[in-house]
C-alpha cells in the first residue's frame, strides 16, 4: 500500500501533500458508502484506463489486504454486475466527461437487484475522479515505470525515505491523526505477506485445476463432433493472455505481483479523449461555470451524499492554489495568480469548461506552445508523456516548479470530472 514515488515527488510542496494524504487515506479507508474491497478494484479500473501499471500495482494488492476475492483480478468478466456496471462512466469521465449525462446515472440508479445507492454513486464517481488525476499525476512527474514501484532516477526527486504513504506525512499537522486512524482501522497490515503468499499459491494451483477440467471437457466435446464452437462469441468482451488461467498478481514463484495485462480491467480500449469541439449550433455542450460551480453547487452536493469529502477536497483545491510560484511566475512576465489560472483555465477549457470572466487569449500569451503542449498531454493522454518531454519543455524551470504545474494538472482535471458527474447527478435528483 506505498505511494513512495508519488509522496517523493508531492514532498517538494509539503502542505500540499498533507491535503492530499488525508483525502487519499479518507477515500480508501475511512467509513464510507463502499466496501474496501471495492474502493480498490474501482481505483484498479480508473487507473487502467490510462495504462497506469504504478496505480494499478498498488491496489491489486490493496484490495488482496482488504479480502477481496481475488478471481476478480482476472478481469471484469469474473466481477459482481453491480461493479462492471460502473464501465462506462470510468470510461467517459476518464477521456470525455462532457458525455456524461443524467441517463447514465439513472441507469446505475434503477437496475433492480445490481442498483447503487446516491451515497454509493457519489463515493464511486469521486474515488475515479481522483485515480484518473493522480494517473496524470504520476505519468507527469515519472513515477510510472514498466517494472517495480519506483520513479525515473532521471528527476531526482526529494527522498522522503521507505515509507507507507500513511507515515509519509510524520511532522506535518495530519500525521498523529492518521496513525491514531491507521492503528484502529487501515487495511494495509491486516494480511501478512507471508500468508498473502500462500495464499496466492493455493489459489494459483486450484485455479490451474479447474482450468485443465475445463480444457479436458472441451476437448472431449470437439471430439465427439458436437458443433459447439468454444471461445468468445456475440462480441463479449475478453482479456487474452499467455496464461488465461493464471491468476494476473501471481508469478511462477508465488511473488506477489502487478498485473500483466490491464486490458482486462477495461472494455472499449479506444475510446479515448477526443477535442472538445464547440459548434455554434450546439452551445449546450459548453459547461458554463456561473450555471454550475464546484463552490456553489458541487461541494454541497458531494458534501450532504458522502459526508465530510467535500471539507477535504475543498481543502485540496484551495491548497493546490495558495502554492507560492512567484519564481516560476515571474519567468513568464506576469504575476503568481495569473499565471496558475491561466493554466488552471486552460485545462478546463479542454473539458469544455468556460469561465465567461475570462479572456482566453491570456492563455496563448502566457504559456508557450511546448508548455501547452505537455499540459495536454499530461492531462488528456498521459500514457504518452515521457521523460525526454519531461526535460525538454520545461528547461526554464525548477524541478520543483515542474511538479507544481503537475499539481495544478491534478487538481484541475480532478475538478472538471466532479463537475460534470455532480452536474449529472443534480439533473437526476431534480
Amino acid at each position: 500500500g506505498r505511494l513512495e514515488a508519488v509522496t517523493q515527488q508531492m514532498g517538494y510542496h509539503p502542505q500540499y501533500l498533507d491535503s492530499f494524504l488525508k483525502t487519499q487515506h479518507y477515500l480508501m479507508h475511512m467509513d464510507g458508502p463502499l466496501p474496501f474491497d471495492c474502493r480498490h478494484y474501482i481505483a484498479i479500473m480508473a487507473a487502467a484506463r490510462h495504462q497506469c501499471r504504478y496505480l494499478v500495482n498498488l491496489h491489486v494488492l490493496q484490495f488482496l489486504r482488504a479480502g477481496g476475492d481475488p478471481q476478480w483480478l482476472r478481469g471484469l468478466e469474473f466481477i459482481p454486475p453491480k461493479l462492471r456496471n460502473l464501465n462506462e462512466i470510468n470510461k467517459i469521465l476518464a477521456h470525455r466527461p462532457w458525455l456524461i449525462t443524467k441517463e447514465h446515472i439513472e441507469k446505475l440508479l434503477k437496475i433492480s437487484e445490481w442498483s447503487w445507492s446516491l451515497a454509493e454513486l457519489v463515493h464511486a464517481v469521486v474515488l475515479l475522479a481522483h485515480c484518473h488525476a493522480l494517473a496524470s499525476f504520476v505519468f507527469g512527474c515519472g513515477c510510472e515505470q514498466d517494472e517495480g514501484l519506483g520513479g525515473r532516477g532521471s528527476l531526482k526527486p526529494l527522498s522522503l525515505g521507505n515509507q507507507c504513504f500513511c507515515e509519509a506525512t510524520a511532522g506535518n499537522s495530519c500525521s498523529q491523526e492518521l496513525l491514531r486512524i491507521n492503528r484502529k482501522r487501515s487495511l494495509d497490515s491486516c494480511m501478512e505477506l507471508d500468508s498473502l503468499r500462500e495464499r496466492m499459491q493455493r489459489i494459483h494451483v486450484e485455479t490451474e485445476g479447474r482450468d485443465e477440467m475445463r480444457l479436458l471437457q472441451q476437448d472431449r466435446e470437439e471430439g465427439e463432433g458436437q458443433g459447439a464452437e468454444v471461445g468468445v462469441q456475440g462480441g463479449t468482451e475478453h482479456c487474452s493472455v499467455p496464461s488465461a488461467g493464471l491468476p494476473p498478481f501471481a508469478d511462477t514463484d508465488g511473488e506477489v505481483t502487478g498485473a500483466t495485462n490491464l486490458a482486462c480491467y477495461m472494455q472499449d480500449p479506444d475510446f479515448g479523449y477526443q477535442d472538445f469541439a464547440r459548434r455554434d449550433e450546439d452551445q449546450t455542450q459548453v459547461f458554463r461555470v456561473q450555471d454550475y460551480s464546484w463552490e456553489d453547487h458541487g461541494f454541497s452536493l458531494v458534501n450532504r451524499l458522502y459526508s465530510d469529502i467535500g471539507h477535504l477536497l475543498d481543502e485540496k483545491f484551495r491548497m493546490v492554489d495558495g502554492l507560492q510560484s512567484s519564481a516560476m511566475a515571474k519567468r513568464q512576465g506576469c504575476e503568481p495568480s495569473v499565471f496558475k489560472r491561466g493554466i488552471w483555465n486552460y485545462i478546463h477549457c479542454m473539458f469544455g469548461i468556460r469561465y465567461d470572466d475570462y479572456d482566453y487569449a491570456e492563455v496563448n500569451q502566457l504559456l508557450e506552445r511546448m508548455l501547452k503542449v505537455y499540459i495536454k498531454t499530461v492531462t488528456c493522454y498521459p500514457e504518452k508523456t515521457n521523460s525526454e518531454m519531461f526535460d525538454r519543455f520545461w528547461k526554464q524551470f525548477k524541478h520543483s516548479e515542474k511538479v507544481h504545474v503537475n499539481l495544478l494538472i491534478l487538481e484541475a482535471r480532478m475538478q472538471a470530472e466532479l463537475l460534470y458527474a455532480l452536474q449529472a447527478i443534480t439533473q437526476y435528483m431534480i
